[in-house]
């Protein structure tokens, strides 16, 4: 498993958490709060890329 540091907790509504990390080389990682063992990885350029364009509203016809 790699090194990586999780930031705190990103909670939206009810007990959907997530957590963000990264690790010195330059990858990003998405987990669900207390599954920090199953994550999802990709580049630092692509976690960026998403939050934006999930901010920009993008994804919200997923909603």
């Amino acid at each position: 498993m790699p090194d990586i540091t999780w930031e705190a907790p990103f909670c939206a509504e009810g007990e959907a958490c997530f957590r963000f990390g990264t690790d010195n080389d330059g990858n990003a990682y998405i987990s669900v709060n207390g599954q920090e063992e199953h994550y999802l990885t990709d580049t630092l350029d692509a976690l960026r890329t998403l939050i934006t364009d999930i901010k920009a509203g993008k994804a919200d016809h997923l909603l």
